[in-house]
């Protein structure tokens, strides 16, 4: 970039690829570049092993087998052929309720919308004060035709990590199979997210310093889960699941991410909460509502709001400081309320004039004494 470089702080969004990461994707493509499907040669025989080794990597993550990992293109997909896939088998043991929460990413609230499209009941709960889903309110939903409980691991806006282990407590003895959208979380949290009651858990590579264009659904196996069934057809690669060429530098680069991921988590952990330190006592003066409990917060993001001084207004004064968002990324290049703080209590004018700042073990520090300043003159 040109001139003066902000200070990426949108890692929510998308993250930095770790070098090692870049390493192995280069050598997937430069030198050990074969398809893994091709058998009959080295380079298809050393495609194959960089594939199985990072099932193994990505199982790791969550304590599950490799043979439980199908590569995607991402968490959206991901999302799509847990919440889809499913649909068919529910339609034919007339089980079709669906638990699901308001604070869902798009990626699976327009999947579900889909399928109330095709007769399916969907129940949305929405989540306390704090940001979190109450176990309870789970539970209490749960009827003899719910089919499906999908409730996401952490919140792309707030960053409150759900109680996911006290939630697969709650459905003990009912067969509803358990489902996770861990595009936020996976790698960074991991005590909620290896509950073995969860069936189908959706991952995303470059939320975890990987590339674009590649995630997995995990799919352990338990009596509850019926075969999962196509989106796409035209090969029989992912058990069928998947059809098409696996990216082999992809998958090498999210094994890559996955692995370091568990390998540095003590040492990212510390350097985000040393950044999200430095930040609050930056921004403390200037008295902002934050958003979400920071006991149940990730330590590399933070949801606030200066006031109601509008969003687009701190972004701008901060534009050559920080690169920071007013919400999801999928979502941000329309100015409407999120329906995340919305269905957490807050007015329009609250939730328009909350921004996102996220960070990660890379993020250098600012100038915080010049990013107060900059917010303090807008009041």
């Amino acid at each position: 970039m040109a001139g003066i470089t902000p200070i990426y702080l949108d890692c929510n969004a998308t993250t930095p690829v770790e070098e090692e990461v870049i390493e192995v994707m280069t050598h997937y493509l430069r030198v050990e570049y074969g398809n893994a499907g091709s058998q009959t040669h080295r380079y298809g025989s050393a495609a194959a092993h960089a594939v199985r080794r990072a099932r193994e990597q990505v199982a790791g993550v969550v304590e599950a087998n490799w043979e439980d990992v199908i590569f995607t293109s991402g968490a959206t997909e991901s999302n799509n052929l847990a919440l889809l896939g499913l649909a068919a088998a529910a339609e034919k043991i007339g089980k079709k309720h669906i638990i699901s929460t308001q604070i869902e990413h798009k990626a699976v609230l327009e999947p579900l919308e889909e399928l109330v499209k095709r007769g399916f009941d969907v129940t949305y709960l929405p989540p306390s004060e704090d940001g979190a889903i109450e176990p309870d309110a789970v539970r209490e939903s749960l009827r003899h035709d719910t089919f499906m409980v999908s409730v996401m691991h952490v919140n792309n806006e707030t960053g409150v990590v759900q109680p996911l282990r006290a939630i697969g407590e709650r459905l003990a003895g009912h067969p509803a199979v358990f489902h996770t959208d861990s595009a936020q979380g996976f790698g960074k949290e991991l005590n909620e997210i290896r509950d073995g009651r969860i069936d189908l858990i959706s991952v995303s590579s470059h939320k975890i310093y990987g590339p674009k264009g590649v995630g997995a659904l995990i799919v352990r196996p338990a009596q509850r889960m019926p075969r999962l069934r196509p989106l796409t057809y035209g090969g029989g690669q992912e058990r069928g699941l998947r059809p098409g060429t696996v990216p082999v530098h992809l998958v090498a680069g999210l094994g890559t991410a996955a692995e370091l991921a568990i390998r540095d988590h003590a040492m990212r952990r510390q350097r985000c909460l040393a950044f999200r330190k430095a930040l609050l006592a930056a921004l403390t003066p200037l008295h902002p509502t934050i958003h979400g409990d920071a006991r149940k917060t990730l330590p590399s993001v933070i949801n606030l709001r200066f006031g109601e001084i509008d969003s687009e207004a701190v972004m701008l004064a901060l534009k050559d400081l920080v690169a920071i968002s007013n919400g999801s990324a999928c979502t941000s290049t329309k100015y409407e309320p999120s329906h995340v703080l919305k269905a957490m209590g807050m007015s329009d004018a609250e939730t328009y004039a909350a921004t996102r700042w996220s960070w990660s073990h890379l993020t250098p520090f600012t100038d915080w004494s010049a990013l107060a300043t900059r917010i303090r003159a807008l009041y």
